[in-house]
């Protein structure tokens, strides 16, 4: 899932100097030292490395300014899409300063060129679309050595978030439905629906043409959440000038949770595609005109929310102009996003059954030890 600057033409192959400029970028950013300053006005990015069975990744960390340990705050998972490093995405996002604004910390897993030559996250592949497995389950297993790391960090485990962009959306996606019991909402900008190709010839179509039938994903996003099975509130965001992801992907996006929520909900969350709670038309000055859908539960609460900017490309919404791959013309998306999360901790029920679900496996995984 290629993700390109503004600047270019959409249908535009990456060209050598292109090329060179990805290596450059994804070599300064892996070998900058640790700990890692981004600029003057961001002292708090720190770079870690994760290692477990499958091997090592990199990681990097924003603790917002003032943050004092002990005090539990959000935490904000952000995944870039190809071409980019966690470094520029952040520079991009500007995610960094709403957490100095707002105080959470933000968590940045950067993809390998051994993983991917061109660092995407390998969304497409099956064994990174079930819990327990491959790319998910390493950027889960950052989460948790974050928890473990009291002394540096006190994440508040009902207000953990995963946001990305392109190749990062559709792996939000599949976290959101993978891990239910881990993040309390998801963000996905320019993404696609759960298992919306299962490799990489598809992955090309469906970013062109739109995945499968959105209900059946949604069903299959439904099995995915296994025991863990609940509401996870989603906000998309979608340019209808996409050349790289086809807008159609936003629409498929919301409908596939849709129908995955319900099902987890056991129907009493019911919502339609075509009959928003509400609709609101917006315009950036002197830039992209927008739309925000949302959809309500029973009870009056939103849990989806969806923005789709008139024209705009593949770019993050609303990001800074000082990095690739943003249209500054579109609404904040980051701040959307933020807003969006504030509103949504994990609620009791399912943090509950997070517990138990849990201790259940800590409990498994000590009887096959001790007896095999």
């Amino acid at each position: 899932m290629k993700l390109w600057r503004i600047r270019h033409s959409p249908g535009a192959s990456i060209g050598r100097w292109s090329k060179r400029l990805l290596i450059f970028w994804t070599v300064a950013s892996l070998l900058a030292p640790s700990p890692f300053i981004v600029n003057a006005s961001m002292p708090m990015w720190h770079k870690y490395t994760y290692n477990d069975p499958t091997g090592s990744r990199l990681y990097f960390v924003y603790t917002p300014v003032n943050y004092q340990v002990g005090k539990a705050v959000p935490l904000v998972v952000m995944l870039h899409g190809c071409g980019q490093t966690a470094l520029n995405f952040a520079l991009g996002t500007r995610m960094n300063q709403l957490a100095d604004e707002h105080q959470f910390i933000v968590m940045y897993p950067q993809q390998i060129i051994t993983s991917n030559p061109n660092l995407c996250w390998n969304w497409f592949n099956p064994a990174n679309q079930v819990r327990g497995s491959g790319e998910p389950a390493m950027i889960v297993g950052i989460i948790e050595t974050m928890q473990q790391n009291t002394a540096q960090w006190t994440i508040d485990t009902r207000r953990i978030y995963v946001a990305g962009v392109s190749a990062g959306a559709a792996m939000a996606v599949i976290l959101g439905a993978t891990y239910p019991d881990i993040f309390a909402a998801i963000g996905v900008h320019s993404g696609v629906e759960y298992q919306a190709a299962t490799g990489r010839i598809k992955a090309v179509k469906a970013m062109r043409q739109g995945g499968p039938d959105p209900v059946e994903q949604g069903q299959a996003a439904y099995d995915a959440m296994g025991a863990f099975a609940h509401i996870v509130p989603t906000i998309v965001f979608q340019g209808t000038g996409d050349n790289i992801v086809n807008s159609v992907n936003g629409d498929q996006v919301v409908q596939q949770w849709m129908q995955t929520d319900a099902l987890a909900s056991k129907s009493t969350y019911q919502a339609d595609f075509y009959n928003p709670s509400s609709n609101t038309v917006g315009q950036v000055p002197d830039g992209h005109s927008y739309t925000t859908y949302t959809w309500n539960d029973r009870a009056g609460s939103e849990v989806q929310e969806y923005w789709k900017i008139k024209n705009m490309g593949h770019a993050w919404s609303g990001g800074s102009p000082n990095a690739s791959y943003t249209d500054p013309q579109g609404p904040d998306a980051s701040q959307a996003m933020y807003t969006f999360f504030m509103n949504h901790p994990m609620d009791k029920t399912r943090a509950q059954a997070s517990f138990w679900g849990k201790l259940r496996r800590t409990l498994v995984d000590w009887f096959k030890a001790e007896f095999g």
